[in-house]
């Protein structure tokens, strides 16, 4: 498959089936992701690998909307950033993310992202407990490590939809 064909396939999947991911092949992924390009070089990204069934119940109960499906995935990346080695953390973990879910789409995982950082427990109580608190908490993070975001990963459940054909021309400028 080529990156584009990659990159078009590639689909949040929600629906795994219940066949487990190899530590081989997770290290694999973790392993790309760990090439991602980060301000100044500073690598600030770190990844917790979570296949416990029973944190992966409590690691989809940090939102109460958005997370619930965690609990059906074979295995969860807690994608976090050091605070203390860059502002820029937030951006060096998005972008180590996206390598990551591209490189288990590359090996027939499906993955989603699960947003943490900034994002309340529940959606009516936007200033309550944030789920980035109550991961923290529940995982045992260390304080100078934000968590931007949860990725679960899985042998999709069926195939995904197929992007829809579609005219972007209107979001991109070409100037001279």
């Amino acid at each position: 498959m080529t990156f584009s064909e990659l990159v078009k396939h590639r689909r949040s999947c929600r629906k795994f089936t219940d066949k487990p991911v190899k530590e081989e092949t997770l290290r694999a992924i973790l392993s790309d992701a760990l090439t991602a390009p980060s301000s100044k070089n500073v690598r600030s990204t770190r990844f917790m690998v979570v296949r416990d069934p029973e944190t992966l119940q409590r690691i989809s109960e940090m939102r109460d909307f958005g997370s619930s499906f965690v609990k059906d995935a074979p295995a969860a990346i807690i994608v976090m950033g050091d605070t203390q080695a860059t502002d820029l953390w937030r951006e060096n973990c998005a972008i180590s993310a996206t390598i990551l879910q591209l490189s288990a789409e590359a090996r027939g995982l499906g993955s989603c992202w699960v947003h943490v950082h900034g994002r309340p427990r529940l959606h009516d109580n936007p200033e309550g407990e944030q789920a980035e608190k109550y991961l923290a908490h529940l995982l045992d993070i260390p304080q100078q490590l934000g968590i931007l975001c949860v990725v679960a990963l899985g042998y999709p459940d069926g195939e995904p939809r197929p992007h829809r054909e579609r005219d972007d021309s209107d979001m991109i400028i070409f100037k001279n």
